[in-house]
């Protein structure tokens, strides 16, 4: 299994599909309590199908990637995004395609914004670079504080000692977000330069369409598309999720 050392201290394992495939690869970035695999095999596999190379890191803590065990210091989209263009550097990929959902949608949000250099097209599910109030009773629920949301095999998986620190983790990372302004990537969005794709599912409580707009009105272009379905469109609605990413991928190329 591969796995690529970074410069800031993680060592990252990643898959890859079509990697004799030619032009400008595309790094998938997985959710909280994903891996490169677990959520969205089936997305980089059609992708893959349709001529371009798929590669995707599983984030650092998660998975088989170190260090462990995952945390949620202040502003760790920051700290992922860095690690993620650590990783391409280690890869030698000098620009990508950039692809995300839900954390690793705001994490691609950030590298798009951080490092616009690097990228040729940005994408995200489940993702809208900002967290208003009306997320702090979402982030503080106690199932979540509790790691009650937790399954057995995703503790297993991630090598998590304590379910509650990893839920009260990424729940006070999270408020502090809230607290500081809520913005995740909203700041970075006027650097974006590359064509961006946001798609959001009409019922994800957790991010409202309004920011998406806000999001996309800072940036001066880009799309939002709406599906009819909750968080997890690549699930919910997977065909048309993966039609309207392919067609964005296409016209970028």
């Amino acid at each position: 299994m591969p796995y690529a050392d970074t410069a800031t201290g993680a060592r990252l394992h990643y898959e890859t599909w079509n990697a004799e495939a030619e032009g400008v690869p595309v790094v998938v970035l997985h959710g909280m309590l994903g891996t490169a695999t677990v959520d969205l095999a089936q997305t980089n596999a059609y992708i893959a199908s349709h001529g371009f190379y798929v590669i995707a890191p599983t984030l650092r803590g998660y998975g088989e990637s170190l260090p462990k065990p995952r945390d949620f210091p202040m502003r760790f989209y920051d700290r992922d995004a860095a690690d993620v263009i650590a990783w391409m550097d280690a890869l030698n990929i000098a620009q990508a395609h950039i692809v995300g959902y839900s954390d690793g949608g705001e994490i691609a949000l950030v590298c798009a914004g951080r490092y616009p250099q690097r990228f040729v097209s940005a994408a995200c599910w489940g993702a809208v670079g900002y967290f208003g109030a009306d997320m702090r009773p979402v982030a503080q629920r106690p199932r979540i504080i509790s790691g009650e949301f937790i399954e057995d095999w995703e503790a297993a998986l991630h090598q998590l000692p304590s379910r509650a620190e990893f839920g009260r983790g990424w729940a006070r990372a999270i408020v502090s977000y809230i607290d500081s302004g809520g913005d995740v990537s909203l700041s970075y969005a006027s650097a974006i330069t590359c064509p961006l794709l946001m798609m959001l599912g009409e019922e994800d409580t957790l991010n409202p369409a309004e920011y998406a707009r806000r999001f996309l009105a800072r940036a001066g272009h880009g799309t939002l598309q709406l599906f009819d379905c909750g968080h997890a469109i690549h699930t919910e609605r997977p065909e048309a999720l993966r039609r309207a990413l392919l067609q964005h991928l296409l016209a970028a190329r």
